[in-house]
């Protein structure tokens, strides 16, 4: 995916940098190593720094920040680089950004939403499909040793087409995968801090907004799209999942920390609920002897949503556009609003 240095993007001819002062790059600090793609659109234009400088400060100006992972970046760490002018997410979600630090600094921050709703829904349906048909149990199972004939009575699973979804989050991504559920003659129930009358219409007469205990107990698979706030970390656990019936499967494609890791092994663990199908866990990764990951009920994928090549592409494509427009001191093209002044992540 190397792109190199020669590109067609907004982001200003190679010889168009911004200005870093005379004989020199503008100085990035970034918590690599990052993909060659970003690299290529960033070659000659921004020298890149190591994350270690974000950590422990630089006696020389530094006056942009990449966060390409999902690192802590708080008021302390921003007291440390005092000239910093941007900073840029690889990604929608910014709950590892302090808003409000940022935002007091007078540091704008970006994203790169509107380009990855349609892969993350697309892995979220994937997920369900796994989990309700024993796909990861089966493909092992038909690469051992063991599977010598076949049985018709064996490994059975859940149907899909027919079944009610209870989507926890009816933003962007919330809203694909309503989309993609309705092509399997889905019921679709949803519930959202705000009710979707725009939406509803659109997708009648199969969705339904719905309280969320209802939607727990009702649906057959249980979708997390929702971002992660205070409001919403944590907030499936023990009491939420003794709702849901115990032939239901929880997918989580949110942030990890929506739901509480503990409680939910034990109610696998007690078969309180069939099945989890988990791109995002907390914490991520889990530790290597963690229940989860031997349970042959669970899918775990390691935070694919926005995994393919177009949509990472164009993730870098804005991440960097907003970075470069930020080191030049114009408005940033997809800025994040600060708290209180609109949505913080990819739902709203």
């Amino acid at each position: 995916m190397n792109t190199g240095g020669g590109t067609n993007l907004p982001v200003g001819q190679p010889e168009a940098r911004p200005d870093a002062g005379p004989g020199r790059l503008p100085r990035v600090v970034a918590d690599g190593p990052l993909d060659a793609t970003i690299e290529g659109l960033l070659r000659d234009r921004v020298e890149l720094l190591p994350w270690t400088v974000a950590l422990e400060g630089s006696a020389e100006p530094v006056e942009g920040m990449y966060t390409y992972g999902h690192v802590l970046v708080d008021g302390a760490m921003l007291d440390r680089l005092p000239g910093l002018k941007v900073i840029s997410n690889y990604g929608v979600g910014v709950d590892h950004i302090n808003l409000a630090d940022a935002a007091a600094r007078g540091i704008p921050v970006g994203n790169t939403p509107g380009v990855l709703e349609g892969a993350t829904a697309d892995l979220g349906l994937a997920l369900l499909l796994a989990a309700a048909r024993r796909i990861v149990e089966g493909d092992r199972y038909a690469r051992s040793p063991e599977f010598l004939r076949h049985d018709p009575g064996f490994m059975l699973g859940r149907e899909v087409h027919g079944a009610t979804l209870g989507i926890l989050g009816l933003g962007r991504i919330g809203h694909q995968v309503a989309r993609r559920a309705l092509g399997f003659d889905m019921t679709v129930l949803y519930h959202n801090r705000h009710r979707r009358e725009d939406l509803e219409r659109v997708l009648a007469p199969s969705v339904q907004f719905v309280a969320r205990d209802e939607l727990l107990a009702r649906s057959d698979f249980v979708m997390l799209c929702v971002p992660l706030t205070d409001q919403t970390r944590g907030s499936l656990a023990a009491r939420e999942l003794s709702l849901m019936k115990r032939e239901a499967t929880l997918i989580n494609i949110a942030r990890g920390a929506v739901v509480d890791t503990d409680a939910l092994t034990q109610a696998l663990a007690e078969k309180r609920i069939a099945a989890a199908a988990l791109d995002v866990t907390e914490p991520e990764p889990l530790p290597r002897d963690h229940p989860l990951l031997t349970m042959p009920h669970v899918v775990i994928t390691p935070h694919l949503g926005s995994a393919t090549v177009a949509t990472r592409r164009r993730m870098a494509e804005l991440s960097v556009e907003n970075l470069l427009a930020g080191l030049r001191g114009r408005p940033l093209p997809h800025p994040v609003a600060p708290p209180g002044g609109g949505p913080l992540t990819k739902d709203s």
